[in-house]
């Protein structure tokens, strides 16, 4: 629904702060972002491993491996503290970000 361009400037916010609440695997990620915003952002599983991978490069996230019986194995990922900073930088640039372009759109109305 979405460009890729915008959607490309957010999945790393996105990311974050889903992981705020608790650690997730990349799949369950996925599917999150495309429920609570009702559908209208959609992003391929595999699309998001390299974003993973680059945050946890960065120390931004951590993940570990956990296998449960009968289940397969899956890579659990959870905030670290910088990536908790890193997350209230990144909201409060989105903020002002999105403040400034509604202020424009608003154009003369406002």
């Amino acid at each position: 629904m979405f460009s890729r361009e915008l959607k490309k400037g957010s999945t790393e916010l996105l990311i974050l702060a889903l992981l705020e609440a608790r650690p997730r695997h990349g799949y369950e990620l996925g599917k999150l972002i495309e429920a609570r915003s009702g559908g209208r952002l959609q992003f391929r599983i595999g699309s998001l491993y390299p974003i993973l991978c680059r945050l946890e490069a960065q120390n931004l996230i951590l993940g570990r491996w956990v296998e449960k019986p009968g289940e397969r194995r899956r890579r659990f990922y959870r905030l670290t503290a910088r990536g908790r900073t890193a997350l209230v930088q990144q909201r409060g640039a989105w903020e002002e970000f999105t403040g400034a372009v509604n202020q424009i759109l608003a154009g003369e109305h406002a």
